[in-house]
């Protein structure tokens, strides 16, 4: 039997965009600046949860991340339709500081952790 398997990555981040030219136009600067990069993962099972990313995913992500940078990570575990004909869901939001990286990791393990226990729960 086959199921339906839904993941969602959704990056977000404000971009800001400075242009500088001197006198002569000679030369024009383009600074490109990310900030308040966030991260919102959607699963809808314990197996989507294990596929869908691991701690080593969110490392990387935070090194290509400058200093000083404002991040969230947020998930949402759908589960299963109530007798209200609603579904059930649980959505964990961190939100940290790329130079604090070893704390927001260790909360998004947490986050991580409380969402496998939601579906061992259910």
């Amino acid at each position: 039997m086959k199921t339906a398997f839904t993941i969602l990555f959704l990056f977000l981040a404000t971009i800001s965009v400075a242009q500088s030219q001197n006198s002569d136009h000679s030369k024009k600067i383009q600074v490109t600046k990310v900030t308040d990069f966030k991260i919102s993962v959607v699963v809808n099972s314990l197996n989507e949860i294990k596929r869908t990313f691991t701690m080593n995913d969110i490392k990387d992500i935070l090194n290509d991340l400058p200093e000083n940078e404002n991040v969230s990570f947020e998930m949402i575990c759908n589960g299963k339709e109530m007798s209200d004909n609603k579904k059930s869901s649980v959505s964990y939001k961190v939100m940290g500081n790329v130079d604090d990286r070893r704390g927001f990791l260790k909360t998004i393990e947490k986050v991580r952790q409380g969402a496998i226990n939601y579906y061992k729960s259910k």
